[in-house]
């Protein structure tokens, strides 16, 4: 049999990565905000002599390389899509640009707790009404990043790859933690300006990076999850076994169904049957909807099967 004849039974392994998806173009929109904004508030901070200020510009500076990064693997997953070197495409390269930003969001708490504790230790003079002028700003700019990144599902129709999009949830966590930390800010400076409590400030500070940290947690756990092959969730398990199982002689004796990328999946299923015709019938009974775009069907005689 000549290579060329089993083409028809060949397929991609790009499974629609080659394609921009929904957060690329709104993360690039959001890493120019956030870059202007750095701007604006490291310049602020030293004209007006505002620690906080230049402190929370250089904490977006980070913030904007954390988008950096997540712009990048929508990049790379995009261009290597087709790469033959990748079994199952380049899907996992969101997830594990979602698990940097993960780590990265770990080490902007700890790096916010530390500084905090440190001026509840040793105050700092703030320039109140400077840094409220453009905390207010940073929040109008954070808040309009968290309006680009937090996607109308029902807009796109796609809702379930949105929700599995991590490298999107990763740069949607780290504006709401700029978001989160400007609103924070101009609490604890209206606290000092209008009633005294300067040592609001970092406290505000500490709960913050209590915060964050959660969030990075969740990240992290789910995104290692997926790099790690985790098995898929129960629901889609329990629906492949019904599928499958329809008729009374057919059982499973083996099942793997992992992420392979934003809501899709891969399976390898192990069938036993009293009927080993061919192992498609299995694959078409498959549920379409359940985002299952390679599948491996093996399948054993057994005269014995029964319910």
């Amino acid at each position: 049999m000549h290579r060329e004849s089993v083409s028809p039974w060949q397929h991609h392994h790009t499974f629609g990565q080659d394609v921009v998806r929904v957060g690329e173009s709104r993360t690039w929109w959001v890493i120019g905000l956030t870059s202007v904004m750095m701007i604006v508030e490291v310049c602020a901070g030293v004209l007006f002599g505002s620690m906080a200020l230049l402190a929370d510009g250089l904490h977006m500076a980070s913030h904007a390389g954390a988008l950096g990064i997540t712009a990048f693997g929508y990049g790379y997953a995009r261009r290597h899509a087709a790469d033959p070197r990748f079994s199952f495409g380049t899907g996992k390269v969101n997830s594990l640009a979602g698990f940097a930003g993960a780590l990265l969001l770990g080490v902007f708490a700890v790096i916010m707790a530390v500084e905090s504790l440190e001026r509840l230790v040793s105050p700092v003079v703030i320039a109140f009404n400077q840094a409220i002028l453009v905390a207010v700003v940073g929040l109008a700019v954070n808040g309009l990043s968290v309006a680009l990144l937090g996607v109308d599902h029902a807009e796109h129709g796609d809702d379930d790859q949105v929700h599995h999009d991590h490298n999107l949830r990763s740069a949607y966590l780290h504006v709401l933690a700029d978001a989160l930390t400007s609103l924070l800010a101009i609490f604890a400076l209206a606290s000092g300006k209008y009633l005294g409590l300067g040592w609001m400030d970092p406290v505000m500070g500490i709960v913050g990076a209590a915060l964050v940290t959660r969030w990075s947690i969740g990240l992290a756990r789910d995104t290692s999850g997926v790099l790690l092959d985790r098995q898929a969730p129960e629901p889609i398990r329990r629906k492949v076994l019904a599928a499958i199982e329809v008729e009374a002689g057919d059982r499973v004796s083996d099942l793997h169904v992992w992420s392979v990328g934003p809501g899709i999946y891969a399976a390898i299923i192990s069938v036993v049957t009293d009927d080993p015709d061919c192992a498609s019938r299995f694959k078409e009974r498959l549920p379409a909807d359940l985002g299952i775009v390679h599948a491996s069907v093996e399948v054993q005689h057994c005269r014995t099967v029964s319910r």
